[in-house]
């Protein structure tokens, strides 16, 4: 249910959305990180009900719906980002070291298929600069951050435990992310022994925080069978809170846009099968031993729910909003409470995995 003041915010959103979509996308995505610093973003606050309410890996979120790490790279605009109704926000990825990042152009709007393919490179200030930040962060909010390699570092597994040890004190979570495809060979890192001996070492440096954390691992949705049942058996054994499924894409599947032939990661509408059938076969493979977070081409109520029926606790989105503005976030919480009302769920717990047959 719309009230006037929502739908004059989102029909100036629009208007604000058709600017952006017509500048350079770095650059309009600058302009609505600015947007959010400047507190000219849509804020409609705390999102909840007790429908929505839920606890994923230890974390209390007042609903299930969160922002995907790569929107807030350099945490710059947490304050307007707490007020934007998300459950919880994930920020980075952050490495030990400032690093520039690839060449630009380096990010691609694929507007005929809701769609972006991207290939940053990790591009961020660095995780000095970074906690900087996240020690003035408002408390009143979920916050995690994604942890990243430098592209020349020596030993990258060591990079993902520095950086936890740095900025663990002023987060809620953090990410382990081994799945992106722009820097070379990070996602050799996935392999089983390879993926056990970075977590191990991640693992040690949360348990020398003084408040331990959950720690999620981010993986790809481009894993073959066997590679996806190593990662479940890895994770398992590595006892992180959850997995976060998934990262971009490779694959250029059912894209007709002209800039589907651009390297990189490609995130929006056209990855949101891939990535929930990805989603599914993982709550088998765990079978309820883990929260599973579902991310990738998330544009609607209907999409969010998809992915908790096929076995996530939560999802997260970013590339739809693009598309759809931060009003989106309070169009698809009410929406998943409305459906989640319709199916007879008391709580948003009891509808997770109840469509992997779906999907698997």
């Amino acid at each position: 249910m719309q009230t006037p003041h929502t739908h004059a915010m989102k029909l100036l959103e629009q208007a604000g959305l058709a600017v952006l979509r017509r500048t350079d996308p770095e650059r309009a995505h600058g302009l609505a990180l600015r947007a959010l610093q400047a507190g000219i973003a849509p804020a409609p606050g705390l999102l909840t009900s007790d429908r929505l309410r839920c606890n994923v890996a230890g974390l209390t979120l007042p609903n299930p719906v969160g922002l995907a790490a790569g929107f807030d790279k350099n945490a710059e605009a947490l304050l307007g980002l707490s007020r934007a109704g998300f459950g919880f926000v994930e920020v980075g990825a952050a490495t030990p070291h400032p690093q520039p990042g690839n060449p630009r152009p380096r990010l691609f709007r694929l507007s005929e298929d809701r769609a972006a393919i991207n290939r940053f490179g990790f591009n961020n200030d660095g995780m000095i600069a970074i906690n900087e930040r996240l020690a003035t962060r408002p408390r009143d909010m979920v916050l995690g951050l994604n942890l990243g390699a430098n592209k020349t570092s020596e030993d990258r597994a060591a990079d993902f435990a520095q950086v936890l040890a740095h900025c663990g004190p002023h987060l809620d979570f953090a990410t382990v992310n081994v799945s992106s495809p722009n820097t070379e060979r990070l996602r050799d890192l996935q392999g089983k022994a390879a993926l056990a001996a970075l977590l191990e070492g991640v693992m040690q440096a949360n348990a020398d925080l003084a408040a331990p954390l959950p720690v999620f691992l981010k993986i790809a949705p481009d894993l073959d069978e066997g590679g996806l049942s190593d990662v479940a058996e890895v994770a398992l054994a590595a006892r992180v809170a959850g997995i976060i499924a998934t990262n971009t894409t490779l694959s250029r599947d059912g894209v007709r846009s002209p800039e589907a032939r651009e390297a990189g990661g490609l995130s929006g509408a056209p990855l949101f099968e891939r990535s929930t059938r990805v989603l599914a076969k993982l709550a088998r493979l765990t079978d309820g031993a883990l929260p599973l977070i579902g991310v990738g081409g998330v544009g609607s109520a209907e999409q969010a729910y998809a992915k908790i029926r096929a076995g996530a606790s939560a999802v997260q989105l970013y590339t739809a909003l693009v598309y759809g503005g931060l009003t989106l976030v309070q169009e698809i919480t009410t929406g998943l409470d409305r459906l989640l009302a319709a199916d007879g769920h008391a709580h948003i717990a009891d509808a997770v995995g109840t469509g992997i047959g779906d999907w698997t």
